[in-house]
């Protein structure tokens, strides 16, 4: 098929929640690398919004995949499952957490460490303490529940009446913070790093007085690391930067390296509130998706992705800070590992993505200023400075303000 004959099909047939999207349609990948149905090759510096973090078509990863594919790809909960209970294991053993639920995405985890935070105070026989407090411009999902948790009003005006319960505070604004706490309050649910709103870092400073805030006010602290997780920020999970243990942290995205899987994750006091008939999932957990993420912490952590993570993030945001102090465009460069921001003076971010496809790189846009980069964890300088060199070029070309 034509790629007109696909778009033609796409909106006749697919409900229009995406509109129109950018105009190509992959046939193969390898690497960091993508290839379209006319063989022209671009260089993937979104990695599937970050689930790709093992890059494309991964040797390794694929051959797991096709052995257990002839093995088994789904029983269901109602028996005992091998690679679930191997992975909750490796999980465990590399984090915080005493317990894992498995899940299909990062939204319904999101549901789950939700549920967990109510059942856990009402089973202690609080019942007013329900609400989550969570921060202005988060995203936590799409389910109606994860919605009302979501910080952005666009996300949850045509859905009202929300499911009732959720505050939004300023990132990084304490003040704020202190004055939502009431005796109602169960829990405090933030992002490490606002991936889906600018790529907008808490502080260290602030996450340590929201710990204080946690334990004087018997609330939960709950980190959605859908996005931070599995080795993006440079270590397995973005919590590891700040010497601080949440209570319960989700995970989704590159858990399953392109399958479908989310965790729960939580200590064992919180965890031991889910008890037989509380929770569930059909697909959650299934042997194939398990046997996914499996292959995923088994190369992140003894392939060293993470560390390259670690190496390539801060290599890619000098090149960027290069562009930075060239042109006065730029306004700023932040973020932590493979998980970049570089955001402009002005709404031109869009422009730019669309340039850079032109050009065979794939980034995203957040809002109108800001360009979002998370490439594969096994991006090299090689690759990075290509992309570099041809934002250099648009930005020059585009005749901007140049420092002397």
């Amino acid at each position: 098929m034509t790629l007109q004959d696909i778009i033609q099909m796409d909106k006749e047939y697919f409900m229009n929640v995406f509109g129109d999207r950018i105009p190509v349609c992959f046939r193969y990948g390898k690497g960091i690398n993508l290839w379209d149905l006319e063989d022209k090759v671009y260089y993937d510096f979104l990695g599937g919004i970050a689930v790709n973090a093992l890059g494309h078509c991964h040797p390794k990863f694929t051959e797991i995949l096709k052995s257990q594919l002839d093995k088994l790809i789904h029983t269901s909960s109602l028996y005992y499952i091998e690679s679930q209970a191997k992975l909750a294991k490796t999980l465990i053993q590399n984090s915080c957490a005493d317990k894992v639920f498995f899940s299909n995405s990062g939204a319904e985890a999101n549901e789950g460490a939700i549920k967990l935070a109510r059942i856990y105070f009402k089973k202690k026989g609080l019942t007013h303490k329900y609400e989550i407090i969570t921060l202005k411009n988060s995203f936590h999902g799409r389910t109606l529940t994860t919605v009302a948790a979501t910080g952005q009003e666009k996300y949850q005006k045509p859905y009202a009446p929300l499911t009732p319960g959720f505050k939004h505070v300023e990132i990084n604004n304490l003040e704020a913070l202190k004055e939502a706490i009431t005796p109602s309050a169960c829990a405090i649910m933030l992002e490490l790093i606002q991936g889906e709103s600018g790529v907008n870092l808490v502080t260290e400073e602030y996450l340590q007085q929201v710990k204080k805030l946690c334990d004087e006010n018997d609330l939960l602290l709950i980190f959605d690391e859908v996005q931070t997780g599995m080795g993006r920020t440079g270590k397995l999970f973005g919590y590891m930067h700040f010497n601080i243990e949440p209570d319960i942290f989700t995970l989704a995205k590159a858990l399953g390296g392109g399958i479908p899987i989310g965790a729960v994750c939580a200590k064992q006091h919180v965890a031991s509130a889910f008890e037989p008939g509380d929770h569930g999932s059909t697909f959650g957990g299934n042997p194939f998706a398990c046997t996914a993420g499996l292959a995923v912490m088994d190369i992140l952590l003894n392939d060293g992705l993470i560390e390259n993570a670690a190496k390539m993030g801060e290599y890619f945001k000098t090149r960027l800070q290069e562009l930075k102090d060239k042109y006065s465009i730029i306004n700023e460069v932040r973020g932590k590992g493979l998980m970049i921001g570089l955001e402009f003076t002005s709404d031109i971010s869009k422009e730019f993505m669309k340039k850079l496809f032109q050009k065979g790189f794939l980034v995203g846009s957040v809002g109108t200023k800001v360009l979002r980069f998370l490439p594969p964890l096994i991006v090299t300088t090689e690759e990075i400075d290509k992309l570099v060199e041809a934002l250099d070029k648009i930005l020059g070309s585009s005749q901007f303000t140049v420092h002397s």
